[in-house]
């Protein structure tokens, strides 16, 4: 049997995990006992008492000043602020929070998880904006000038590419390390009450509001389902080396905004919004998954097939 230790595992990720595990998707690794490392990681079995169990182990640390870690055979570090609110207000303070983390986990890691298996989550946000005319873009795709992203996304960016530079540092010790870029995803942990899309249109969904699209130039965007997610990540961390591959992890199955909201709207029956698209300008942050697959990632579901679950989860979690 194996162990799994979780950084930052209160957030989506985290509950995403626990949520797979007590449903018994983490069997084919073997994980018995998952540990969970967040500043407030106790609050979990009030916020989310669904998902504890006698095998999950909470440890309330800061990552960016704990001096020590718990050791497990799998580790994913998935410590980081999402929410661009936070990016906003405070950039370099964010900023500095995901580098002190990284920084402090490499630091630990040589000392408490040598010859572990380690992958550190990182974000598509690495690349810079997506060229328009690119409509998948691939882990070995230039990387962008980070100023052409909205302010919001260039901090968050520019951190995220340091923690993949000290990780693969940690490779060049020797220690078995992977990256994986995420893209955007749809499940149940997913806040509906940010500026996630599609959680926000679920939620004007659910509440019976119409589910309106504000941008008037082309938006495209692709969801990876919250269980593919977790057994992609489980799939690329059993595979990490000190060559440390840094794998997509996403959907491939690119939506205009404006489509996506009438897909939301449909299952709902509420109505949808979208302007007429008249901005030349084309935003798009969809992943191209082939090495994703060539390294035995599972064939996504489809955008329905995730939407509709996840419908179903929230329904029966509310009841």
């Amino acid at each position: 049997m194996a162990s799994l230790l979780v950084i930052g595992g209160s957030g989506f990720f985290g509950k995403s995990i626990l949520d797979a595990y007590k449903r018994g998707l983490l069997a084919p690794w073997a994980i018995d006992r998952i540990e969970v490392v967040a500043r407030s990681a106790s609050n979990l079995t009030i916020s989310n008492p669904e998902l504890m169990s006698k095998s999950v182990f909470l440890h309330d640390l800061d990552i960016t000043t704990c001096t020590s870690l718990p050791v497990a055979d799998y580790v994913i570090h998935a410590a980081a602020s999402t929410d661009a609110k936070n990016y906003l207000a405070r950039p370099a303070a964010e900023k500095k929070n995901i580098q002190l983390g990284t920084l402090n986990f490499c630091k630990l890691a040589e000392q408490y998880l040598n010859g572990r298996k380690i992958l550190y989550v990182s974000s598509g946000a690495v690349y810079g904006q997506q060229p328009a005319a690119l409509s998948h873009i691939k882990e070995d795709d230039e990387f962008q000038e980070l100023a052409t992203l909205d302010p919001g996304k260039q901090d968050y960016a520019a951190a995220k590419r340091d923690g993949e530079r000290f990780i693969q540092e940690l490779g060049g010790k020797g220690l078995n390390v992977a990256i994986a870029r995420c893209f955007a995803f749809v499940g149940l942990y997913l806040p509906r009450d940010q500026h996630f899309a599609i959680g926000n249109f679920i939620e004007d969904g659910l509440q019976g509001r119409p589910i309106s699209v504000k941008a008037q130039h082309p938006v495209y965007r692709s969801y990876l389902y919250a269980d593919d997610l977790v057994c992609w990540l489980m799939t690329i961390l059993e595979q990490s080396n000190p060559l440390c591959p840094a794998v997509n992890v996403g959907s491939d199955e690119s939506v205009l905004m404006g489509d996506l909201a009438k897909m939301v709207a449909d299952c709902f029956g509420v109505k949808a919004n979208a302007p007429e698209l008249t901005g030349s300008v084309t935003d798009r942050y969809v992943p191209s998954i082939n090495k994703a697959l060539d390294v035995a990632c599972k064939k996504p579901l489809s955008l329905n097939d995730a939407l509709n679950r996840t419908i179903q989860a929230i329904n029966l979690y509310n009841h």
